[in-house]
């Protein structure tokens, strides 16, 4: 996979980005939330990423669109990259039954987000209709690696910024879960 170097902030040339990336940087730099960048060919799987991380110097974690059986609930959850998920176990902490993946039309329709490159930037479009949750272990990281709505850029961003500084501008409280490493059949 072709990689660039790690850059700080936003590129210098904004024409050739999507919209939705170059809004990521805007609000960003409005909060005044310091950022490494990565550019690189589209990842889209978390194995793509590995490649990645090397370079940002942080982990990049898993982002997951999730629905209710109803598709009137939709959900995000943030939490590291190689743990194991089963909706089994996080339905129970949510009290949320038959979680299931959300399609692709609603993660564009809530996140402005295309498939692989969800991310907790995507909050900046949903209108409060998202509910977040983190896994406690992603919360003892001092870095967050995202994708800028796109997945040819990953950013490395404090986790206490994006809780302190982000959320409370997109209007975002999270839940937190705890999900363990292991998963029993």
């Amino acid at each position: 996979m072709n990689i660039s170097e790690l850059f700080t902030g936003r590129p210098e040339n904004s024409e050739q980005r999507l919209h939705k990336e170059v809004r990521c940087y805007d609000l960003l730099d409005r909060l005044g939330i310091e950022y490494f960048r990565v550019d690189h060919a589209f990842a889209d799987t978390i194995e793509m990423c590995h490649e990645v991380e090397k370079v940002l110097g942080a982990d990049i974690c898993k982002n997951l669109f999730l629905t209710n059986r109803q598709q009137t609930e939709f959900y995000l959850l943030l939490m590291p990259g190689d743990k194991p998920f089963k909706t089994k176990l996080l339905s129970k902490q949510i009290n949320t039954a038959r979680l299931s993946f959300a399609s692709p039309e609603h993660m564009e329709q809530y996140l402005d987000i295309t498939p692989g490159s969800v991310s907790v930037l995507g909050l900046m479009n949903d209108g409060g209709k998202v509910h977040l949750v983190i896994d406690s272990d992603l919360l003892k990281d001092e870095h967050i690696g995202c994708h800028p709505c796109i997945n040819s850029s990953t950013l490395k961003i404090k986790t206490a910024d994006i809780l302190e500084k982000f959320l409370p501008e997109v209007g975002h409280e999270f839940a937190t879960v705890e999900l363990p490493w292991i998963i029993e059949e």
